[in-house]
């Protein structure tokens, strides 16, 4: 046996945080008459349009259309396979696909999806959502101890469940009348920013009594906040239902935002950051964050999907910024092999604690792929230590395993403070 396939086998026994899902509370899921082509609605998506699955002219910023046809069970499933069959053919050698193919197998039995068997996986997907398929999947199949999903609301059933909340909720404000009555009925009389920023403290602490372990935003081109009293006569002119204009809804935002990030660090709480990847990736780019890293040495932050196409670029961005920890959550399909690479430059660049291997990045609609993502996952740990252990980086075995342990397990409980 190989050094990679003993690693390989040791890592598959390891325990594991799923350093971030987009899951809904179970009952969401069995809420659902889910079939073959949910599993095709989520990431898989933007693969078959770039291969020329483009119905009703749709474009990758309208990728949200065909996902929404995908899931639409008021839609013949027949009807719905036909419009994506022609493509798998181009796209089965990704790895969002290759999550697929692992799922389809581990989970229902099935090598592949296709005109023989479609409608027969999805029967078996249709019976096996029933109470419990959390934990047949999360705990049994992908030994997860503790899972921090992204969702509207911290209301899980699960223990295991940590949820990291979207600082949009308390940070972007659409409505002032909306904003008054939800914050009355909560206790709060809402007439200055002051009152407000009262409610935003009471709410972190109530969420943290629910679980919740982090706030989640996005990357984007940084710009210093107008100081309290302008924000202050921005609010007000808000809540007098005068109509802001743009300028003055961002300017709102950008303070609530990093007031918010500043509340996360006080509370002990991580700040969990979307960076690159995504639609115009460019407005994503992880190095935009850098004046928060500075400006907020005592907040975590949790830099997302290695920054990716700038991997290199969150390696120093962690090794120059101690408050900043590098998660690898949707990287492993996103390009298993730039995760791979990237990994091993990872470990000539950043002290090992501050890497997180896995979180799987799916929701409801694609619950079974986490299983795929996690098995690519483990595979590309066991490549990358292999490979460290060849060149005489880690001792051995035992060694290896230690480390794997961390990026799986030990380094997202720390950073996260889950115990």
């Amino acid at each position: 046996m190989s050094i990679y396939e003993s690693l390989l086998r040791e890592i598959r026994a390891l325990p594991i945080v799923d350093a971030h899902e987009h899951l809904a509370p179970e009952r969401v899921r069995l809420s659902l008459k889910p079939d073959v082509c949910f599993l095709f609605s989520h990431y898989t998506v933007n693969d078959l349009i770039s291969a020329g699955c483009r119905p009703w002219g749709i474009t990758a910023r309208e990728r949200g259309k065909l996902m929404e046809f995908l899931r639409n069970t008021s839609i013949p499933l027949e009807e719905r396979f036909k419009v994506i069959e022609p493509y798998i053919k181009y796209i089965k050698y990704g790895t969002y696909y290759r999550a697929l193919k692992i799922a389809l197998k581990e989970v229902y039995g099935y090598d592949e999806v296709n005109w023989s068997n479609y409608k027969v996986i999805s029967s078996k997907i249709v019976e096996e959502n029933k109470p419990g398929i959390y934990d047949r999947i999360l705990v049994e199949k992908c030994r997860v101890k503790y899972v921090l999903p992204q969702w509207s609301e911290p209301s899980y059933e699960k223990e295991y469940m940590r949820p990291v909340m979207w600082v949009n909720k308390l940070a972007e404000i659409g409505n002032f009348t909306e904003l008054k009555i939800r914050c009355r009925e909560e206790g709060f009389e809402i007439r200055s920013l002051d009152d407000y920023l009262n409610y935003v403290n009471y709410k972190l602490d109530e969420w943290k009594k629910r679980g919740v372990v982090g706030l989640k935003t996005v990357s984007m081109p940084y710009k210093e906040p107008f100081s309290f009293d302008k924000v202050d006569k921005i609010f007000r002119k808000g809540l007098t239902n005068f109509v802001l204009d743009q300028g003055e809804r961002e300017q709102l935002f950008i303070f609530l935002r990093e007031k918010l990030i500043e509340l996360a660090g006080e509370k002990d709480l991580v700040v969990a950051v979307h960076a690159g990847v995504w639609d115009d990736f460019r407005r994503l780019d992880p190095r935009h964050n850098i004046p928060l890293f500075q400006k907020y040495p005592e907040t975590r932050f949790d830099l997302y999907h290695m920054g990716m196409p700038w991997v290199r670029d969150t390696a120093f961005i962690a090794k120059n910024f101690h408050n900043v920890y590098l998660n690898l959550c949707w990287s492993h399909i996103v390009s298993s092999h730039m995760t791979i690479s990237g990994l091993i430059e990872y470990f000539d660049i950043v002290p090992v604690n501050k890497i997180i291997a896995f979180g799987g990045d799916y929701t409801v609609y694609s619950l079974e792929k986490v299983v795929g993502h996690l098995r690519i996952a483990e595979e590309n740990i066991a490549r990358v230590l292999s490979k460290l252990i060849e060149e005489g980086r880690i001792s051995g075995l035992n060694e290896a395993v230690e480390v794997a342990k961390m990026l799986f397990y030990e380094n997202p409980v720390e950073i996260y403070k889950l115990k």
